[in-house]
């Protein structure tokens, strides 16, 4: 691919990397991973060689098509491009680089947007469901201006609102995988729960930390990262996942009491690294965990009640605000998030 391949590089919520139609890469999965990892430099801390930003949350790969579901419009792959080893690996959705699906597909021409909005229904490979993007599209055109600010991104933009549907087991099968609220592991009461991320949720201060710490005090922990990856090599396989150890999920959920208004208060680990804020799809999951009864994050959460629940997940860089629509058994039924994206540049990658 010496000539070079159409690429737009973008910022989807919290993430950003490259965006592809599935129509411009391999079809052969080895080829297309070993060339995703040349546009990244991966294997190397820096990517010193690729336009991979030295961090997994900008070493992350949108790959588009147009769908022939029902009700879909595009079909949503996610890649992540691991930093500093050769993987490639599609066992996780991306719910922040979601965000720019929806105006990517426009701006490629595989959705025809509306004058003033224009809703695009996303089929997102890796877990099977489906997201409905709102996009801002005055005069028929994307924009990625606005007002709307989310935390970890300086600025404001034009908001994209995401409702996820049909979230809960989208990876292990079922929104709590051993069918139970809490499952002690290595000494240490978890909640395993896939409400579109598969998470375990434990209290920091089970793990030695406070929940409260910064990305670089815990990534130099590494007690605690070592305790927190035997137990999710173990949460794996019960999880319905197998065996994690070369896998990106389950992330690790650090809750503590919430400190700035919100319901919880938590460090991620994604898993290897402490991310700088908090997924879409993992903060969906640790804002149901708080709906769980007898749960550890529901014994610290300000749960304010009702069918329609806002939850803020507070994170290192902020506040994500989900929506958690429940039944009249208290189980979800819908989740969503307002989110941002902006293109950052479009031309032709190299590797």
């Amino acid at each position: 691919m010496n000539d070079g391949v159409r690429c737009m590089w973008m910022r989807g919520g919290t993430s950003k990397g490259a965006f592809f139609l599935a129509e411009d890469l391999p079809a052969d999965i080895a080829a297309r991973d070993a060339f995703l990892l040349r546009v990244m430099g991966s294997p190397d801390p820096r990517q010193i060689d690729g336009m991979g930003g030295a961090d997994p949350l900008t070493s992350k790969v949108a790959v588009v098509a147009k769908s022939a579901r029902d009700g879909v419009d595009i079909d949503y792959l996610f890649l992540q491009v691991f930093v500093d080893l050769g993987v490639v690996t599609d066992s996780q959705n991306c719910g922040n680089m979601l965000a720019g699906v929806g105006p990517f597909a426009i701006e490629r021409g595989l959705v025809a947007a509306m004058d003033g909005e224009t809703r695009v229904a996303i089929f997102m490979e890796n877990t099977g469901q489906v997201a409905v993007a709102t996009l801002q599209t005055p005069g028929g055109r994307v924009t990625y201006a606005g007002a709307a600010a989310i935390s970890g991104v300086p600025g404001t933009a034009a908001p994209i609102p995401l409702a996820f549907r049909g979230t809960a087991g989208s990876s292990c099968g079922a929104l709590l995988p051993t069918g139970k609220g809490v499952d002690v592991i290595e000494g240490v009461a978890c909640t395993l729960i896939d409400n579109g991320m598969p998470c375990v949720v434990m209290l920091a201060s089970d793990v030695g930390v406070t929940g409260y710490e910064d990305r670089d005090t815990l990534d130099a922990d590494a007690a605690m990262k070592a305790r927190v990856e035997a137990i999710r090599l173990k949460a794996g396989p019960m999880m319905n996942l197998g065996d994690v150890a070369e896998k990106s999920v389950p992330k690790m959920m650090l809750v503590a009491a919430p400190k700035a208004g919100g319901a919880i208060a938590v460090r991620s680990l994604i898993p290897h690294r402490v991310h700088a804020s908090i997924g879409v799809l993992g903060a969906v999951s640790v804002a149901t965990a708080c709906l769980i009864e007898g749960s550890p994050a529901a014994a610290l959460a300000r749960v304010p009640g009702g069918r329609v629940q806002t939850l803020g997940v507070e994170h290192p860089t902020g506040i994500t605000e989900c929506v958690v629509t429940v039944d009249a058994a208290g189980n979800p039924v819908e989740a969503g998030m307002l989110r941002t994206a902006r293109k950052l540049m479009d031309g032709v990658v190299f590797a």
